[in-house]
Protein backbone atom coordinates (compact mmCIF):
# COMPACT_ATOMS: atom_id res chain seq x y z
CA UNK A 1 0.00 0.00 0.00
CA UNK A 2 1.02 3.35 -0.72
CA UNK A 3 -1.28 5.24 1.81
CA UNK A 4 1.14 7.91 3.32
CA UNK A 5 0.81 9.21 6.80
CA UNK A 6 0.86 13.11 7.01
CA UNK A 7 1.36 14.34 9.86
CA UNK A 8 0.58 18.30 10.88
CA UNK A 9 3.92 18.70 13.25
CA UNK A 10 5.97 18.08 10.60
CA UNK A 11 8.59 19.94 12.26
CA UNK A 12 8.83 17.36 15.12
CA UNK A 13 8.67 14.17 12.59
CA UNK A 14 12.40 13.68 11.90
CA UNK A 15 12.03 11.64 8.38
CA UNK A 16 14.47 9.61 8.15
CA UNK A 17 16.24 10.71 10.81
CA UNK A 18 17.21 8.33 13.54
CA UNK A 19 15.83 9.73 16.99
CA UNK A 20 19.00 10.99 19.32
CA UNK A 21 17.58 9.27 22.20
CA UNK A 22 15.11 7.17 21.15
CA UNK A 23 15.17 5.40 24.68
CA UNK A 24 13.62 8.42 26.25
CA UNK A 25 10.94 9.28 23.89
CA UNK A 26 7.17 9.12 24.31
CA UNK A 27 4.31 8.40 22.43
CA UNK A 28 3.07 11.35 20.94
CA UNK A 29 -0.56 12.08 20.06
CA UNK A 30 -0.27 13.62 16.53
CA UNK A 31 -2.72 14.81 13.57
CA UNK A 32 -2.71 12.18 10.76
CA UNK A 33 -4.39 12.05 7.02
CA UNK A 34 -4.64 8.74 5.50
CA UNK A 35 -7.21 6.21 4.17
CA UNK A 36 -6.46 3.77 7.26
CA UNK A 37 -9.50 2.90 9.54
CA UNK A 38 -9.57 4.17 13.38
CA UNK A 39 -7.80 1.12 15.49
CA UNK A 40 -5.52 0.29 12.78
CA UNK A 41 -1.68 0.08 13.30
CA UNK A 42 0.78 1.62 10.93
CA UNK A 43 4.63 0.67 10.87
CA UNK A 44 6.46 3.01 8.70
CA UNK A 45 10.12 1.50 8.37
CA UNK A 46 11.69 4.35 6.56
CA UNK A 47 10.14 6.97 9.55
CA UNK A 48 10.90 4.26 12.45
CA UNK A 49 7.77 4.71 13.91
CA UNK A 50 4.38 2.81 14.61
CA UNK A 51 1.26 4.52 15.14
CA UNK A 52 -2.35 3.81 16.24
CA UNK A 53 -4.92 5.38 14.21
CA UNK A 54 -7.65 6.86 16.21
CA UNK A 55 -10.55 8.72 15.63
CA UNK A 56 -10.77 12.09 13.89
CA UNK A 57 -8.15 12.35 12.50
CA UNK A 58 -5.49 11.58 15.62
CA UNK A 59 -2.88 9.14 15.81
CA UNK A 60 -0.62 7.61 18.75
CA UNK A 61 3.10 7.91 17.38
CA UNK A 62 5.53 5.50 18.87
CA UNK A 63 9.29 5.02 18.17
CA UNK A 64 10.40 1.78 17.18
CA UNK A 65 13.29 -0.50 15.67
CA UNK A 66 12.79 -2.17 12.48
CA UNK A 67 14.35 -4.86 10.52
CA UNK A 68 17.82 -4.54 9.14
CA UNK A 69 17.92 -4.21 5.72
CA UNK A 70 17.83 -7.06 4.56
CA UNK A 71 14.82 -8.10 6.78
CA UNK A 72 12.69 -5.46 6.38
CA UNK A 73 9.41 -7.07 4.90
CA UNK A 74 5.61 -4.75 3.85
CA UNK A 75 1.98 -5.72 3.73
CA UNK A 76 -0.61 -6.07 5.67
CA UNK A 77 -1.51 -8.42 8.44
CA UNK A 78 -3.69 -8.94 11.89
CA UNK A 79 -2.46 -9.47 15.71
CA UNK A 80 -2.64 -13.17 16.03
CA UNK A 81 -1.73 -13.56 19.82
CA UNK A 82 -1.13 -11.28 22.88
CA UNK A 83 1.27 -12.46 25.48
CA UNK A 84 2.52 -10.87 28.75
CA UNK A 85 6.67 -11.78 29.61
CA UNK A 86 6.57 -14.66 27.03
CA UNK A 87 9.50 -17.12 26.43
CA UNK A 88 11.03 -16.71 23.02
CA UNK A 89 12.20 -19.73 20.79
CA UNK A 90 14.58 -17.54 18.07
CA UNK A 91 13.09 -18.32 14.62
CA UNK A 92 15.30 -20.82 12.03
CA UNK A 93 17.04 -18.12 10.71
CA UNK A 94 18.17 -16.00 13.70
CA UNK A 95 19.38 -19.98 15.11
CA UNK A 96 20.87 -20.89 11.84
CA UNK A 97 22.75 -16.83 11.95
CA UNK A 98 23.52 -17.40 15.82
CA UNK A 99 24.19 -21.18 15.96
CA UNK A 100 24.86 -21.01 20.19
CA UNK A 101 21.29 -19.07 20.55
CA UNK A 102 19.16 -21.55 23.16
CA UNK A 103 16.74 -23.04 21.98
CA UNK A 104 14.01 -21.01 24.56
CA UNK A 105 14.78 -17.78 26.33
CA UNK A 106 12.67 -17.58 29.51
CA UNK A 107 10.00 -14.64 29.25
CA UNK A 108 11.17 -12.26 32.07
CA UNK A 109 14.73 -13.14 31.36
CA UNK A 110 17.51 -9.94 30.68
CA UNK A 111 18.33 -12.01 27.26
CA UNK A 112 14.92 -12.53 26.33
CA UNK A 113 14.64 -9.86 23.14
CA UNK A 114 10.57 -9.97 23.83
CA UNK A 115 10.60 -7.50 26.89
CA UNK A 116 7.70 -7.71 28.76
CA UNK A 117 5.21 -8.16 26.50
CA UNK A 118 4.54 -9.05 22.91
CA UNK A 119 1.95 -9.66 19.97
CA UNK A 120 2.48 -12.05 17.05
CA UNK A 121 1.59 -11.01 13.51
CA UNK A 122 -0.39 -13.86 11.30
CA UNK A 123 1.39 -15.22 8.60
CA UNK A 124 5.27 -15.08 9.52
CA UNK A 125 7.34 -15.71 12.64
CA UNK A 126 7.11 -11.83 13.46
CA UNK A 127 5.76 -9.74 16.33
CA UNK A 128 5.50 -6.32 17.88
CA UNK A 129 7.64 -6.38 21.35
CA UNK A 130 9.01 -4.69 23.78
CA UNK A 131 12.61 -4.97 24.33
CA UNK A 132 15.43 -5.17 27.20
CA UNK A 133 17.63 -3.21 25.09
CA UNK A 134 16.56 0.10 24.92
CA UNK A 135 19.24 1.84 23.43
CA UNK A 136 17.55 -0.32 20.13
CA UNK A 137 14.77 1.40 19.13
CA UNK A 138 15.14 3.77 16.77
CA UNK A 139 17.57 1.68 14.94
CA UNK A 140 17.07 -0.82 12.18
CA UNK A 141 17.77 -3.89 14.53
CA UNK A 142 15.57 -6.79 14.02
CA UNK A 143 15.24 -10.11 11.78
CA UNK A 144 11.99 -8.07 10.64
CA UNK A 145 10.29 -7.61 14.52
CA UNK A 146 8.82 -4.41 15.36
CA UNK A 147 10.87 -3.21 18.59
CA UNK A 148 9.38 -0.81 20.81
CA UNK A 149 10.30 0.52 24.74
CA UNK A 150 8.92 -1.59 27.14
CA UNK A 151 6.73 1.28 28.32
CA UNK A 152 5.39 1.53 25.30
CA UNK A 153 4.37 -1.87 24.27
CA UNK A 154 2.90 -2.08 27.49
CA UNK A 155 0.80 0.89 26.83
CA UNK A 156 0.10 -0.52 23.05
CA UNK A 157 -0.98 -3.53 24.35
CA UNK A 158 -3.84 -2.27 26.20
CA UNK A 159 -5.25 -0.36 23.47
CA UNK A 160 -5.50 -2.57 20.75
CA UNK A 161 -6.88 -6.28 20.77
CA UNK A 162 -5.90 -9.83 18.52
CA UNK A 163 -7.71 -9.40 14.98
CA UNK A 164 -6.18 -5.51 15.09
CA UNK A 165 -4.97 -4.83 11.34
CA UNK A 166 -1.33 -3.93 11.57
CA UNK A 167 0.34 -2.29 8.07
CA UNK A 168 3.81 -2.19 7.48
CA UNK A 169 5.05 0.21 4.70
CA UNK A 170 8.73 1.47 3.72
Amino acid sequence: MLNKIVVALAATMGLGVMMSSAAQARPELVEVSGEYAPGTIVVRTHERRLYLILESGHAMRYPVGVGKAAKQWAGTTKIDGKYLNPAWSPPSEVKRDKPGMPDVIAGGSPRNPMGVAAMTLAGGEYAIHGTNVPNSVGGYVSYGCIRMLNADITDLYQRVSVGTTVTVTH
